[in-house]
């Protein structure tokens, strides 16, 4: 064995490498239809933290429930597709169901529920508001409770108030629900509902999902049956209330009860 072995020599290049013109990296193409890449001045969360809700328009309000959008449009964009689907109106919008949302690009079963929701807890809270005060002198007073609860329902419901004697509200329930034109009434259901709770007088109410709250002949029919029937247990029904959207008819003001 030779130890005498010269170690080898690598050649090192001293010459520095020049790079060719046009191999820079070309600069990173932002994609504004994600906005968390707009500035804070115009993204809504921000907005609305630095300005409060108040200061948001109703489609930023929207595109923060959705918060994301697709790789083609915004959150916002989605928000303003909702509101041109329902003409800016803001009742129409809280009457989509979940399904008719999904009809929307960029709307997904998930962002659909949590706008449902929301909208939900907004009606949710008026009619809360309602309750705080109960007494219900007047077919004003009653269409004041039951349109937050009714005028957006897309099936028809058949609703019971009942009530003190002076009126004071006990409790509220709905004693049927049917269909987009018509829902079938047992008396039964209605007076059990009312004695269970003691009332001694009752306001009934339903709603026409088609936005015409003139009564029926079956309406009508119901009515003379539910004022026979309370009147035989020693009960009262004060009214009978349509609710159609933003409209209502009231049986008692119509000289009908």
């Amino acid at each position: 064995m030779d130890v005498n072995m010269e170690p080898e020599v690598k050649e090192i290049d001293i010459v520095p490498k020049v790079k060719k013109a046009g191999t820079e990296p070309e600069a990173k193409k932002v994609n504004l239809n994600v906005i968390k890449n707009w500035t804070e001045d115009e993204r809504p969360r921000e907005r609305m933290t630095r300005k409060g809700a108040q200061a948001l328009s109703d489609a930023e309000l929207l595109a923060i429930l959705i918060q994301c959008g697709t790789k083609d449009v915004s959150a916002l964009e989605i928000a303003q597709q909702i509101l041109r689907k329902v003409d800016q109106n803001l009742v129409a919008l809280g009457k989509l169901s979940a399904e008719e949302l999904q009809v929307i690009k960029g709307i997904g079963s998930a962002k659909a529920t949590k706008l449902v929701a929301a909208l939900e807890l907004g009606r949710r809270r008026q009619m809360i508001r309602n309750i705080e005060k109960p007494k219900l002198a007047s077919s004003k007073d009653a269409v004041s409770l039951l349109m937050p609860m009714m005028q957006d329902l897309a099936r028809e419901h058949f609703c019971v108030l009942c009530l003190t004697a002076n009126n004071t509200l006990l409790h509220r329930e709905f004693a049927s629900i049917g269909g987009l034109t018509s829902t079938t009434v047992d008396l039964k259901v209605i007076f059990k509902i009312a004695l269970q709770y003691s009332a001694t007088r009752i306001i009934v109410a339903h709603n026409h999902p088609s936005g015409n709250p003139k009564p029926s002949n079956s309406d009508r029919q119901i009515t003379q049956k539910l004022q026979s029937g309370a009147k035989a247990l020693d009960m009262q029904l004060v009214d009978h209330i349509i609710i159609a959207d933003r409209l209502a008819f009231s049986f008692a003001d119509e000289g009908l009860l």
